[in-house]
């Protein structure tokens, strides 16, 4: 399972509005995909959802709700369809670009609309991997994606080059100008080709969580000397 959720309130205590995923191979082939709008976010949390970070796309998820594209549910529904889903492909695994954003925010979220009648949105188990660390370890400590993010600006004010799945994608399609949707299911269509990519290197990797996994491809721009 390959995990994406967009979230309101604050980066470390994000409530989760948008829940996509996807079920696939190593390979890249998608056998399911989810797109789930959180009612009681969408209903019940009109002022909150003003703080999204992409509230702007608030009208095209009402659009794409009624033409079938998502799925609006509640939140427990929600941790019953991803347990659901999860039990039907005997999977223990979920993979998110960010893993601890997504798995600690849908926690929080789980939380604070239960009331903490429910601690926990994930089944007993459940192993989580994090693909941006992957990711940092393979793809982006590559001479050329350091040559690639340098020679597109890719590069914050501190110096630091961008590790984002975003950048980790423009590097992968040679698209400088590819720009994320923002929205879970699509982001996750994303991922899942940065993680097919990342197991295609067939190097080892420790693919735990690792807030500080974007300190790694800084280290080889040093040991590259660009």
């Amino acid at each position: 399972m390959v995990l994406d959720i967009e979230t309101a309130n604050s980066t470390e205590q994000g409530l989760a509005y948008d829940i996509g995923f996807v079920i696939a191979d190593r390979k890249g082939k998608i056998y399911e995909t989810h797109s789930l709008m959180i009612a009681e976010m969408f209903y019940g949390e009109n002022e909150l959802m003003q703080s999204a970070y992409y509230a702007k796309k608030l009208p095209q998820y009402w659009e794409q709700l009624l033409n079938g594209q998502r799925e609006m549910v509640s939140i427990l529904t929600a941790k019953r369809i991803v347990a659901k889903v999860m039990k039907e492909y005997g999977i223990k695994d979920v993979y998110a670009y960010n893993a601890h954003f997504d798995t600690s925010n849908l926690n929080t979220t789980i939380r604070y609309l239960t009331k903490s009648k429910y601690r926990w949105f994930f089944p007993y188990g459940t192993k989580y991997h994090c693909i941006w660390n992957m990711a940092c370890q393979t793809i982006l400590s590559q001479k050329s994606f350091i040559k690639f993010a340098k020679a597109n600006d890719l590069v914050s004010t501190k110096g630091n080059i961008s590790t984002s799945a975003e950048t980790a994608f423009k590097y992968l399609t040679k698209n400088a100008d590819f720009e994320e949707a923002h929205t879970g299911l699509e982001d996750v269509r994303i991922e899942t080709q940065i993680l097919v990519k990342c197991y295609a290197q067939h190097k080892k990797m420790d693919a735990k969580i690792n807030r500080r996994c974007w300190t790694i491809p800084q280290q080889k721009a040093m040991a590259f000397a660009l």
